[in-house]
């Protein structure tokens, strides 16, 4: 009988998911990293080949060593081509197997049915998901966690037979979480959350005296595998967050306003799991918090924690929840800065499942009597859960393309130069200047150090003949950015500007500039070749022709050869 059970949630889990995410399958691309990770990189549109494994193997392209996950776009391109709809799907269908893997989890090793089911169901279809599992750029999301899940399930057996297989196993798989995204370094502390509750591994080893502090010391000793590699992608992810210019200074973040944004950041996660309301792809970071916001959310995290400390022995679950949340969010919670962003939907991916656990096993306490948590408890979950699925549904709607992204971020969102920068691109792709201009204008108004909107401004001039205001727009982009590979493009665009202008000596230097930065730049040797055909340069040009072409744009080598140029290379 619960075996059948067992099979008819699986199914729901499924079913509800397809429903709630469905609508996702029709959203195209939007132009926040899906260009950077999947439409524009010339590496995963390779697809499968020694060289561009080894590239995703070697690579911290946009400050991130996650191997796995370049593999798995080179492979959905491989299928689907520029089709978003296959790497929707593929997304969709790994947030549905680590559902699945949760509710076998729970079930395993707690023997409750339906809180494992509702947990896993929470967690599955609540709102906040949406961003991790809608945006195909956050592929890195969605693999991780079914990694990680993957390895909760495989941690279930061994500790139930303790067999060196298995170890080697839920080891194997933490290594292939973490190489999805290095967000996944708090799992071993998850894992010993868990020897206490739900697997109670304190009380079932046996030691000399049955000496607690020596039965601890095991479990810790059994996870050092795991620190190490935690330890290792940590340092990684820090290395390649810091030469990316991913991780902002104090000039930017003060060591207070870090601290404020953290605390208030954990009661608003909070608040958003109970009201998913006002979700935005983008929160501008605020650098001045009301002191009352801040006692307010330091009250609330005080009051739950002692409150779950309180309950340690007689409700443990409330323990390993509440702490499963705070502690899996402290590498996105801001302490270290990365990023502009104040908080993220997408940081609550793994860190949720802690409150789900609280209130699958907290609120049947509630209700001692059997009957009445039947008659009450039941329906109760079936809305919450029909509620979830229909915000869940909404939510994705507005991940349909750019301009609803964006549009729909502006008007729950303030200051919002991010969203205000996009939203223009968005309108320049449907021919609508005079709109996109207005929002770049704002991105620089409100904030007059992003040099993206410089950027993007002087593509717009440019593309609309512009050439002089976007000569001016490219300059001051470049006043502004790091010296990094993702920003060689503003030279590139400089150098395009100075050759419609036909200043071909300062083209020149600005392609220089742009390879130098990216040397895999097939775009800035296409037009620095160019630059040199027209300065009669044919040996230079067709060096940077033919090397144009091996990294993927061969426009002007055939248009060279068309004239008898550049035929031997």
């Amino acid at each position: 009988m619960k075996k059948n059970l067992i099979y008819l949630i699986i199914l729901l889990l499924i079913v509800s998911c397809l429903a709630s995410f469905g609508r996702m399958a029709g959203n195209d691309f939007i132009n926040f990293d899906d260009d950077i990770f999947i439409t524009e990189n010339i590496h995963v549109q390779s697809g499968f080949n020694k060289e561009d494994i080894r590239w995703a193997f070697t690579t911290v392209h946009h400050s991130y060593w996650h191997p796995l996950t370049w593999l798995s776009h080179m492979l959905d391109w491989s299928l689907f081509g520029n089709n978003a709809t296959g790497h929707h799907l593929v997304s969709l269908f790994l947030h549905i197997g680590s559902a699945i893997l949760l509710f076998l989890f729970l079930y395993k090793t707690t023997n409750h049915l339906w809180p494992s089911a509702f947990a896993a169901a929470f967690f599955a279809l609540h709102p906040l998901r949406v961003e991790s599992v809608a945006w195909a750029a956050e592929r890195k999301d969605v693999l991780s966690m079914f990694f990680a899940m993957a390895t909760l399930y495989a941690y279930a057996f061994y500790a139930e037979n303790r067999k060196i297989s298995q170890y080697l196993l839920c080891l194997f798989l933490f290594a292939l979480a973490l190489m999805s995204k290095p967000m996944m370094v708090t799992l071993p502390f998850v894992l010993l959350l868990l020897d206490y509750w739900p697997m109670k591994r304190l009380d079932a080893l046996s030691t000399a005296n049955n000496d607690l502090l020596k039965k601890a010391g095991r479990l810790l000793s059994e996870k050092i595998p795991f620190f190490m590699l935690t330890i290792a992608v940590s340092a990684i992810a820090f290395q390649t967050h810091s030469s990316g210019s991913l991780v902002y200074s104090e000039n930017f973040t003060p060591v207070f306003t870090r601290c404020a944004n953290a605390v208030v950041s954990y009661a608003v996660y909070l608040a958003k799991t109970f009201w998913p309301a006002n979700l935005a792809v983008y929160y501008p970071y605020n650098l001045y918090f009301s002191l009352g916001k801040i006692v307010s959310s330091v009250t609330i995290i005080l009051f739950i924690t002692v409150c779950v400390l309180y309950q340690f022995k007689k409700r443990p679950f409330l323990f390993v929840g509440w702490f499963w949340y705070l502690g899996t969010l402290i590498p996105v919670i801001g302490l270290i800065q990365i990023g502009s962003q104040a908080m993220a939907d997408r940081y609550t991916y793994l860190p949720s499942i802690g409150i789900a656990v609280m209130l699958s096993w907290g609120i049947p306490l509630f209700f001692p009597r059997a009957e009445i948590r039947k008659k009450i408890l039941f329906p109760a979950a079936t809305i919450i859960i029909i509620l979830l699925m229909m915000l869940t549904w909404r939510q994705c709607g507005f991940w349909e393309n750019s301009m609803t992204l964006f549009s729909h971020a502006l008007k729950i969102t303030t200051n919002n130069y991010i969203a205000h920068n996009h939203l223009a691109s968005a309108l320049i792709k449907n021919n609508r200047f005079d709109q996109a201009m207005h929002h770049y204008n704002e991105a620089i108004r409100i904030n007059p150090l992003y040099a993206h909107a410089y950027l993007n401004r002087g593509i717009a001039h440019y593309a609309f003949g512009n050439k002089q205001s976007a000569l001016s727009d490219f300059r001051e982009a470049i006043r502004h950015i790091p010296q990094t590979t993702e920003f060689a493009a503003a030279y590139n665009n400089l150098g395009a500007t100075y050759t419609g202008l036909g200043q071909y000596p300062s083209a020149i230097a600005s392609y220089n500039q742009a390879i130098h930065l990216k040397p895999d730049y097939a775009d800035a040797y296409h037009n620095r070749a160019y630059v040199y055909f027209q300065l009669n340069n044919l040996k230079q040009g067709c060096f940077d022709a033919h090397k144009a072409c091996k990294l993927g744009n061969c426009n002007i080598l055939k248009s060279a050869q068309n004239k008898n140029v550049c035929t031997d290379e």
